[in-house]
């Protein structure tokens, strides 16, 4: 009777609305950290490596909380654990967000500084998933998660993101005090809209401690719960297709703008696509669950898997067509430019040179640079170095029009195909997150969440290993970025056979859980 109350129920309990809103809070984390802003900044910083070590950065970080997941997981199912677990890591998230803005002028302790913050993020994941099964009834979970995908991005990833987009357009994207604001609001904005979480979501489900519970017990949990995932075909089935297919998704959110800003595309532009992506994103996650209570949730996964294939084939190409005109034009600008102004000794004259190099995508390269030599005095514009500086920038458009023409060209192109990414990704980000999630969470005793969750976040965190991993070795063995994204394709297919070859075990699964 109870559970029937519940179904029908439309308006969120204070308990239900609180985990929502903790979704609110942390997703400026994804966005302005892991996907948008930080990224950028980063590369940047460390140079041409940047995007490499970025990737190994995220590997890294994601590789650790693989390993501990379980073990969290299984401490957190006992009473009164889960709430101090989640409160220690959103503490960790929050506090090394902070210090990333303090080392902003070494680029290896930011790296530190992204690794323990991420750690800290994830880690807090994992509990705030579990609490899913806490705060509402398996009728309502698919609705409750996605409307937490959907305030996260409507308000945790958009307001807080067009605040720091904002001041950075207003000091310039390069303004050390722009970049430092666009951190520290992370962990300020993460913090205060915790507190409803903290104050409301308590554990109902666990199990109780004994004088008997030992570390001992604790592995022979995890190992129960292995052996209970293993046995069921079905629920197996699915874990392995989301390791693949989640991989894709974790990746694509990670290295999408450290992709972008390696092949040359203006950061600004790529971070106004991503506000579109969290825009979309917003009545796309709720309208994908009701999708997936029609059609139930294994054929709503498929089509969110098919989309995600289609988006890495935009990616791939986008890299792989601007990649040779930009190989071209570098090659080009050090040979006939940079190389040739090597010896200067002038400060200004390095400055405008440096300038010059800066202008490479601008189709008034020229006008710039005299835009430059204007701010200097009469005396400064008139020394031989200032003179050669503008004189090599000039026959070096002129003997190299035609190469920094179908550059400029291949810009423009690859710009277009990265903002019809971020609207095909805002359509399925969120739904095929929180479907995954509430799928799960219907499946599983509810006593023993956490340790379920555990092996679904090693699952979702081994794969965020993979990716990113892929991503930089095949970039950096091939030389060239397009690949590294072109191998996401094939997590992505792998997931998709088999979400289709194990249509009778998962639909009975579902059907089970349902009955």
């Amino acid at each position: 009777m109870q559970t029937a109350k519940a179904g029908k129920q439309k308006r969120f309990t204070v308990k239900e609305w609180s985990w929502i809103m903790y979704d609110w809070a942390n997703s400026i984390y994804a966005t302005n950290i892991m996907a948008a802003i930080f990224p950028t900044i980063f590369v940047s910083i460390a140079g041409d490596a940047g995007d490499i070590w970025w990737g190994y950065g995220t590997s890294i970080a994601t590789f650790i909380v693989a390993i501990l997941a379980p073990i969290l997981g299984a401490v957190a199912d006992y009473k009164g654990m889960k709430k101090k677990l989640f409160t220690a890591s959103m503490l960790v998230g929050v506090v090394f967000t902070f210090v990333i803005a303090l080392v902003m002028n070494n680029w290896r302790l930011m790296l530190v500084g992204y690794i323990l913050s991420r750690i800290g993020f994830s880690a807090s994941c994992l509990f705030y998933d579990s609490f899913l099964t806490d705060v509402t009834t398996d009728e309502r979970m698919d609705k409750v998660s996605s409307w937490g995908y959907a305030m996260g991005y409507i308000g945790g990833s958009t307001i807080p993101f067009v605040i720091s987009i904002a001041v950075l357009l207003i000091l310039g994207y390069g303004s050390p005090i722009a970049q430092k604001f666009s951190i520290i609001i992370v962990s300020v904005w993460w913090l205060v809209f915790s507190i409803p979480f903290l104050k409301n979501v308590e554990q109902t489900h666990y199990i109780e401690r004994t004088p008997d519970t030992s570390i001992g017990q604790i592995f022979r949990n995890i190992a129960s719960t292995a052996k209970a995932i293993f046995q069921r075909k079905g629920l197996f089935l699915f874990v392995v297709a989301y390791f693949f297919y989640i991989d894709g998704v974790g990746t694509i959110i990670s290295i999408s703008t450290a992709y972008g800003t390696v092949l040359g595309l203006g950061t600004v532009g790529m971070i106004l696509a991503l506000l579109v992506t969290q825009i979309v994103a917003m009545p796309c996650s709720i309208w994908f669950a009701n999708i997936a209570q029609k059609i139930t949730a294994r054929k709503a996964l498929i089509g969110a898997i098919i989309i995600y294939t289609l988006i890495c084939c935009v990616g791939f190409y986008m890299g792989f067509s601007l990649e040779p005109h930009q190989q071209a034009y570098e090659t080009a600008l050090k040979a006939d430019y940079t190389e040739q102004l090597s010896d200067l000794t002038d400060e200004n004259a390095i400055a405008l040179r440096d300038a010059g190099a800066k202008y490479f995508t601008d189709k008034n390269a020229q006008e710039k640079l005299n835009a430059e030599v204007a701010k200097l005095t009469f005396e400064q514009q008139q020394s031989p170095e200032m003179s050669r500086v503008v004189g090599t920038f000039a026959l070096f458009i002129g003997q190299h029009i035609d190469t920094i023409q179908k550059f400029q060209t291949a810009v423009s192109f690859s710009t277009i195909l990265f903002w019809a990414m971020a609207f095909m990704v805002g359509t399925v980000q969120g739904g095929i997150q929180a479907v995954s999630r509430s799928y799960f969470g219907k499946l599983i005793p509810k006593e023993r969440s956490n340790e379920f969750f555990g092996f679904f976040d090693i699952f979702g965190k081994f794969a965020s290993v993979m990716g990113p991993f892929l991503y930089a070795t095949i970039g950096a063995w091939t030389g060239r970025s397009s690949y590294g994204v072109l191998a996401l394709i094939c997590l992505f297919l792998v997931g998709l056979v088999i979400m289709m070859r194990g249509k009778k075990e998962l639909d009975a699964l579902e059907s089970r859980s349902a009955d």
